[in-house]
C-alpha cells in the first residue's frame, strides 16, 4: 500500500444514505471505506456486507470499537467483509491479544484506537508488541467540539512505533496537511466528505491536499477555539444554535424588530425599571464595541429604546440590543437596519429616572442572562449561550448547518426529509 491514504468515515445511522454517499466518494478517488460505529450500531454488520459487495476491490474498515469478546467480535466482522477492523486502546491487554489472533484466522488485521487513552504514546508501543497491525489517533468528536487539537501526540507516536496511522478528527481539505506532515499514513475524513454538498470534489480536494501537501481552502467543516468563535456565530442560525443546545436557550417572546438583520456578540447586562430608559442609554457609552446590550425591562412598557438611542449605539458599534420591554421609533430603526428584539412595541417611552444597575445578571423570559455570555439574533428570534458553553456550541451548531447543507442537496435530488431520513423507522417506540 502506497500511503498517505484517504479513508472515509460512514458515521450515519441509515445505511441507505451511507451507501449512496460511499458510491461518490469512491468515483471521487476515495481509497478506503470505513463502516462507522454509529452505522454498525444502528445497521449491523449488514453495513459492512453490503459494502464490500459494492467494492470488492477496496479495503473496508470495521470500526467496531472493541472492548471485550474479542474473538466473537472480531470472526463476525471479518466474515461480513471487514479488511481491517477496530478495537479501543482502552481495552485490556487480554482483549487486544484475543482480538489480533482471531484476526489472523481469517485474514484480517487490528487496528488499535486510542481514543480517550491518557498516555497514548505508551499504548502505541504496547499495542504493536501485541500484535496490532495499525494505530488509530482519534479525537473524539465531542472533544473536537471543545476545541481541541485533533494532531496531539502524532510526531511522538510517530517516533515510538513503525506501523502505519490512522488520524481522524475534524479533518478537513486545509487541516489534512498538518496530518500528514505529522507522520500519518491514512487520514481518515468524516464530515468534511459526508456533508459535503458535492462529495465528489471534497474528495478530489482532500486527496489533493494529501497527496500534494497543501492546504486547500474551505469555508465549512472547522472547528474553532475561543478566538474565532465570532466567526462561526456569523454564519450559524439561531435554529443551528437551538439544536446545539438541545432545543433550548432561546429567548421567549422577544422578536426580531428590524427583520433581516442579524447580530452576535457577548452580552453586555442592564436592569431597569418598566420605562425607565436612563440605564440602557448608559450602557451605550459602558458596553464596548460589538457587544449586545440586554435590558431587563420587565417585560412590559413604556419603551426604553428608541431611534436616538439607536443611532449612538451604531455610532459605538454595538452589535444590537436585546429588550424584554418595549420599544418605540420602529419605521426609523428599520430604515437603520440596526438589529434590535424586543418583546413590545409602542409609542410612548417612559422616563430617565436612573433606577436600575449594568452588568449584572439579569433574566429575560426565565432565562438567567450573564454578563460575558454570548447573544445570537435573527428573524428567529434570540439564543443566549453561556460564556463557558460559547465555543462547544457554536462548532455544534455549525454540524447542524453542514448536516442540513447535505441533507438538503439529497432531498433537492427528489425526495423528501421523512424518506430521507428514513422517519418512520427511527420513530420513538415503547
Amino acid at each position: 500500500m502506497k500511503y498517505p491514504v484517504l479513508q472515509i468515515a460512514l458515521d450515519y445511522v441509515n445505511l441507505s444514505r451511507a451507501l449512496k454517499t460511499a458510491k461518490e466518494a469512491v468515483a471521487g478517488g476515495c481509497d478506503w471505506v470505513e463502516a462507522g460505529t454509529p452505522l454498525i450500531k444502528s445497521e449491523g454488520l449488514d453495513a459492512v456486507r453490503k459494502l464490500r459487495g459494492m467494492f470488492p476491490a477496496k479495503t473496508i474498515i470495521a470500526d467496531m470499537k472493541i472492548m471485550d469478546a474479542g474473538r466473537i467480535e472480531v470472526e463476525a466482522a471479518a466474515k461480513a467483509g471487514a479488511d481491517i477492523i477496530c478495537v479501543l486502546g482502552a481495552a485490556t491487554d487480554a482483549t487486544i491479544k484475543e482480538c489480533v489472533e482471531a484476526a489472523k484466522n481469517y485474514g484480517a488485521k487490528i487496528e488499535i484506537d486510542l481514543i480517550g487513552v491518557k498516555d497514548a504514546v505508551r499504548r502505541a508501543k504496547e499495542a504493536e508488541f501485541l500484535g496490532a497491525d495499525y494505530i488509530g489517533m482519534h479525537c473524539a468528536i465531542d472533544e473536537q467540539m471543545e476545541g481541541k487539537d485533533p494532531f496531539k501526540n502524532i510526531k511522538e507516536i510517530r517516533k515510538a512505533v513503525s506501523l502505519p496511522i490512522a488520524v481522524a478528527g475534524g479533518i478537513n481539505s486545509e487541516t489534512a496537511i498538518n496530518a500528514v506532515k505529522a507522520g500519518a499514513d491514512i487520514i481518515i475524513v468524516g464530515g468534511a466528505i459526508t456533508k459535503a454538498v458535492d462529495i465528489r470534489s471534497a474528495v478530489k480536494n482532500l486527496k489533493k491536499a494529501i497527496s500534494k501537501k497543501v492546504s486547500v481552502k474551505t469555508d465549512l467543516f472547522k472547528r474553532v477555539n475561543e478566538n474565532e468563535v465570532k466567526k462561526i456565530l456569523r454564519k450559524i442560525s439561531t435554529p443551528n444554535i437551538s439544536d446545539a443546545m438541545h432545543r433550548s436557550g432561546d429567548l421567549g417572546n422577544i422578536y426580531s424588530i428590524c427583520p433581516g438583520t442579524k447580530m452576535a456578540g457577548k452580552v453586555f447586562t442592564v436592569r431597569t425599571y418598566p420605562g425607565d430608559w436612563a440605564k440602557t442609554v448608559e450602557a451605550v457609552d459602558k458596553a464596548s464595541p460589538g457587544d449586545v446590550i440586554a435590558i431587563d425591562a420587565g417585560g412590559v412598557g413604556p419603551a426604553v429604546w428608541g431611534e436616538l438611542a439607536t443611532h449612538g449605539a451604531i455610532q459605538k458599534k454595538i452589535a444590537g440590543i436585546i429588550i424584554d420591554g418595549a420599544v418605540r421609533d420602529v419605521l426609523e430603526i428599520r430604515k437603520l437596519k440596526f438589529p434590535v428584539f424586543a418583546k413590545l412595541i409602542t409609542p410612548t417611552a417612559g422616563e430617565p429616572k436612573g433606577f436600575g444597575e449594568t452588568g449584572i445578571p439579569i433574566n429575560i423570559s426565565n432565562i438567567k442572562v450573564f454578563p460575558g455570555d454570548w447573544a445570537i439574533g435573527d428573524d428567529d428570534g434570540v439564543c443566549i449561550i453561556p460564556a463557558a458553553k460559547v465555543v462547544e456550541i457554536a462548532n455544534r451548531a455549525m454540524n447542524v448547518l453542514e448536516t442540513e447543507n447535505r441533507l438538503r442537496k439529497e432531498i433537492d435530488e427528489g425526495s423528501t426529509l421523512a424518506k430521507v431520513i428514513e422517519l418512520l423507522k427511527w420513530e420513538k417506540r415503547r
